[in-house]
């Protein structure tokens, strides 16, 4: 009901703008476009996003363990196998996309797949896979294409001017007026849509592969290093921030402002507290059986996960690309 709410919310700001542009013939064919957008967002929005990326999908054969560590966590989720992507970009993020766990795709970035160790980079694709168990995907994807059209729709207002109604007591100042402050609400609905679903998927994707800690490490590298690798694709289009597990803006434009992600130290911390009530009671008895190039170790207290590692953190071998 929330998310819904937010998504309304969005689309009235879509319609006020509509309503400078053209009065009120404008804010109807911004409430149809608004609507076409919908529709088309849900039957496209992995295809929209991984073409904006230059996404290029992998199997067993090209990215054996990368693939095999998506594969064993969605099984583990209870869910359909995604499609696997790669995205040639050295800062290290990833996102997932699609309009429903059965149309699913996730994507990891090279700068990941090199700098996580396995460990993390399962803890990584099960945060993405939560946001599929959830049905984020879909709700997160048509919230970058209203907020990316509400953004445009002002930068038309503001440089070319809209419509002008003499029984307006703002006039022109109104215009401008809204034209700069539409897309600082539409972020603010974006960042609130955002927010409500990391904690959320960050504890779901803990309990999938089993180890917050590799998580927790996870989130603190691809952080520190997001601040000062650019993402040139995710610069050119600021209104897909919300989909990457950290935000990939660098922070040198304006977009990055107001941030579409909880603080990272936050879901640390909860990760951490997290891994502390999972202290001590194993997830797994018996032999844990590893994909390819993992080993196979038999859990015990303290060891939560089948991604390696003895529950004190990530490991410190070398990612799936080596």
């Amino acid at each position: 009901m929330r998310t819904a709410l937010l998504l309304a919310a969005l689309t009235a700001i879509f319609m006020g703008v509509g309503y400078l542009v053209g009065g009120m013939g404008g804010m109807m064919i911004a409430f149809l476009i608004a609507a076409a957008m919908n529709i088309f967002s849900y039957w496209n929005s992995d295809k929209m996003v991984l073409s904006m990326y230059g996404a290029r999908e992998v199997d067993e054969r090209s990215a054996p363990e990368y693939y095999g560590i998506v594969k064993r966590l969605a099984a583990r989720a209870g869910l359909p196998m995604p499609r696997v992507f790669v995205i040639d970009s050295p800062q290290p993020n990833a996102f997932a996309t699609g309009r429903n766990p059965q149309n699913a795709a996730v994507a990891a970035s090279t700068g990941l797949l090199r700098t996580l160790s396995a460990d993390e980079v399962a803890g990584v694709m099960a945060h993405e896979l939560a946001h599929v168990k959830h049905h984020d995907t879909l709700t997160m994807t048509i919230t970058a294409t209203i907020a990316g059209a509400v953004s445009m729709l002002a930068n038309f207002v503001f440089f070319f001017g809209g419509h002008r109604d003499e029984r307006s007591p703002f006039g022109a100042i109104g215009a401008i007026a809204a034209a700069l402050l539409a897309p600082i609400a539409a972020m603010l609905v974006q960042m609130a849509i955002s927010r409500t679903r990391e904690y959320s998927a960050d504890r779901t994707g803990a309990e999938i592969c089993g180890e917050p800690r590799a998580l927790a490490s996870a989130l603190a590298k691809i952080a520190g290093a997001a601040g000062h690798i650019p993402n040139e694709a995710a610069e050119a289009n600021p209104a897909t921030a919300h989909l990457f597990i950290i935000n990939p803006l660098s922070g040198q434009r304006m977009d990055n402002l107001f941030s579409t992600h909880p603080a990272t130290e936050n879901r640390i911390a909860a990760l951490m507290e997290l891994d502390r009530q999972m202290g001590g009671t194993p997830t797994y008895s018996g032999r844990v059986d590893l994909p390819g190039g993992f080993g196979t170790r038999r859990a015990t207290s303290g060891t939560r996960g089948p991604w390696g590692g003895s529950g004190n953190g990530a490991s410190s071998g070398r990612g799936p690309w080596g």
